[in-house]
């Protein structure tokens, strides 16, 4: 450490995962990396962690959290699986997949997870730092992204500690993540039906629309304007004027490129880091590339259309 940060960034080592937990413990917020971008941890089952993990963000209370997990027997003890849900867990986890499904009433979760709603969002992340987290911890945590509310998602430790330092007790450095866009989340509604509300890195065929039938936040990442640079964003450009800072994909080619070979997988790898990358340019305004909608490309419009909103 240098010294010019207040939140720790310790190496996600075994001795900065057994560090971690007793943080998290103790009822502390540590980012940990996963496989889509970095989360923001406290224990699921401690309202005054989670408490925090609003408080960190400056969050509104309507959104709600998603809880990880080790795997499927842990996420029954907080959501009711029906066979449809329990397939989607059995075939996905651990990986970049949310399942939403009614929540039990026996659950014993902090209330503001859940954001007041019948229904709980639950993942097994399949990254190795928050897999041994998860193993070295009794109990689930609570993690959104870690960064402050609406602003562009984390995908290495610095990313976190440009908009949370000196706000959370650990930052645990494993590198930059590999997906690059959070997980996707889907519902899994009573009549077993599966409704997509948010895109991510994996493709789940789904029916139904994918938007609450109350006209309510019912996951992350569902607001209008989120994932943002603090600056205005013009999308699907051939170019950039005078005053923009240019994010390319393909043959446009931009002061940051997602993909030079019109990758979307590299594209969404990199999303997160040309956003930041964007925010600190000297120019006022960024202009963004047409990235095609196909694959995690619907992700990546997906962020790229709410940090323009």
């Amino acid at each position: 450490m240098s010294g010019k940060n207040v939140t720790d960034m310790v190496a996600a080592g075994p001795e900065g995962i057994a560090q971690a937990a007793q943080i998290l413990e103790l009822g502390g917020l540590v980012a940990v990396p996963t496989e889509t971008v970095y989360g923001l941890a406290a224990r699921a089952d401690h309202a005054e962690a989670v408490a925090k993990i609003y408080a960190a963000k400056g969050r509104p209370d309507f959104n709600p959290l998603i809880v990880h997990v080790a795997g499927l027997a842990q996420a029954e003890r907080y959501g009711v699986f029906s066979p449809e849900a329990r397939a989607l867990a059995e075939a996905h986890w651990p990986g970049p997949l949310t399942l939403v499904v009614p929540r039990r009433a026996d659950a014993g979760l902090a209330d503001a997870v859940t954001a007041g709603l019948p229904t709980i969002a639950l993942r097994a992340p399949a990254h190795p730092v928050m897999r041994a987290l998860l193993a070295a911890a009794d109990f689930p945590l609570a993690a959104p992204s870690a960064n402050r509310s609406g602003f562009i998602s984390p995908t290495s430790a610095e990313h976190v500690l440009a908009s949370l330092d000196g706000r959370i007790d650990m930052v645990l450095d494993g590198g930059v993540t590999t997906a690059g866009v959070e997980s996707t989340i889907v519902a899994v509604r009573a009549d077993g039906s599966v409704v997509e509300l948010r895109p991510g890195p994996l493709q789940i065929g789904t029916r139904g629309e994918g938007k609450s039938s109350e006209a309510r936040v019912e996951a992350p990442g569902q607001l209008a304007s989120h994932y943002a640079p603090g600056k205005p964003v013009r999308l699907n450009a051939t170019g950039a004027a005078a005053d923009e800072f240019l994010i390319g994909f393909g043959s446009v080619q931009g002061d940051c490129t997602l993909s030079a070979g019109g990758d979307v997988n590299e594209a969404a790898a990199r999303l997160y880091a040309c956003l930041h990358e964007a925010a600190r340019a000297p120019q006022p305004r960024i202009a963004v590339a047409r990235v095609p909608d196909e694959g995690v490309g619907r992700a990546i419009n997906d962020r790229l259309q709410r940090a323009a909103a």
